[in-house]
């Protein structure tokens, strides 16, 4: 037993932060009864679709953000984004309301420097080198104390915004400007990282529930500017790796503790696996659940953080995922070649909704079983060649 229950005999939930991860779990919510509550910066975000009712609010506003909760008085408070005001929500969950896992985790785990410093220094969980920089003068000894090339990011971001290489001197500024550009909320505080010559990059889904905590099986996935591009389950590990990845994981997840599904990203090095980062939360690379496991990550999240068992969990296939990324801005947009795409034998596709298309924004994703995750990923690729967006300007 991991403890008590978020709740009990909850009823209403309030999702802060309504992209496709939140609409999969709005749907998922509403398969076990729930009433549900769609917040989000933006109008007509995904999961405002499904919810029963949706708010648009500047949610690193704490006043705008506790005005909402006390409104609506939600059974469950269940952050899906970073860019949260997280020291709001550790006055509410004081004042008696449920946040998703916890409070305490949503604050850690939105600035990359909490977590880090958590794994590495309190855990001793092995961690690229890494350091902190307020501003360029900071930047430059920082850098020179990791080396080159190294890995600049701003503490808090989402979906790799503002996550860069630095590979010589010359490159420095222009890290620092992509960082602070890309970094959410006001500060311009970065992280240094270690470049780590990895032989993969997995994702462990960690679930928590009131009956223990199983895994998932791995996934592997590819990324380009910080953002993922394309996922597979499962991702093949030695018996070694697996047991060391599931140590790391529930090592950092029962320090945040709650009730949930946590995104464990990890590096797969021929020295071992070194942790990377934590979302308490639904990942992105785990949308391929929605395919190849009896309950998606989504289904998963739900049940546990309802103080339901979760018991295992089942691949029935390998399976690949790839995104639809738009490539400029637009608020009138239109995505083709579905038909075609459809065609493909075990393959599924999910579109997201969203009102507009910006640069390098995910607007679709498509799903494919075979027989091989080597099949299933050359089947995917197949898949998604016939679909377009079109812009209007």
């Amino acid at each position: 037993m991991l403890g008590a229950p978020n709740t009990s005999q909850a009823r209403k939930i309030m999702l802060l932060g309504s992209g496709e991860l939140g609409k999969e779990v709005i749907i998922e919510a509403q398969r076990l009864g729930l009433e549900t509550i769609a917040v989000d910066r933006y109008d007509h975000a995904p999961a405002s679709h499904a919810a029963h009712r949706s708010y648009t609010i500047d949610m690193i506003d704490g006043n705008q953000l506790k005005a909402i909760i006390e409104k609506e008085k939600p059974d469950l408070i269940v952050p899906e984004i970073e860019a949260i005001a997280t020291s709001a929500l550790v006055e509410l969950e004081e004042e008696g309301y449920s946040v998703v896992p916890t409070a305490k985790a949503t604050y850690l785990t939105m600035d990359r420097e909490g977590i880090r410093r958590l794994a590495s220094e309190t855990l001793n969980i092995p961690t690229a080198k890494y350091a902190f920089a307020n501003n360029i003068s900071e930047l430059k000894d920082a850098v020179q104390n990791i080396g080159f090339p190294c890995v600049i990011k701003p503490v808090m971001s989402s979906s790799g915004k503002g996550q860069s290489i630095c590979r010589s001197i010359d490159g420095i500024e222009s890290c620092w400007k992509e960082a602070v550009d890309g970094g959410r909320g006001k500060k311009t505080r970065v992280i240094v990282e270690e470049f780590i010559a990895f032989e993969s990059e997995i994702t462990l889904l960690t679930v928590r529930s009131v009956n223990g905590t199983i895994f998932c099986p791995p996934i592997g996935h590819t990324q380009k500017d910080g953002d993922y591009i394309e996922s597979w389950q499962p991702h093949f590990m030695s018996a070694e790796q697996l047991n060391e990845a599931e140590m790391i994981a529930k090592k950092i997840t029962d320090s945040l503790g709650g009730y949930g599904i946590f995104g464990v990203e990890l590096f797969l090095t021929e020295n071992g696996v070194y942790f990377s980062e934590v979302s308490p939360r639904p990942h992105d690379t785990g949308m391929v659940t929605m395919i190849t496991q009896d309950l998606s990550e989504f289904a998963l999240h739900v049940r546990a953080i309802l103080g339901y068992p979760v018991t295992g969990v089942k691949l029935h296939s390998p399976g690949a995922s790839k995104t639809l990324k738009a490539t400029e801005e637009s608020n009138d947009y239109l995505i083709q070649g579905i038909e075609e795409t459809l065609s493909f034998e075990n393959t599924q596709i999910r579109i997201f909704g969203k009102p507009k298309t910006t640069e390098g924004r995910r607007m679709a994703v498509i799903l494919h079983t075979n027989e091989t995750v080597e099949l299933a990923l050359e089947g995917v690729r197949k898949a998604v060649a016939p679909l377009s967006i079109t812009y209007s300007s």
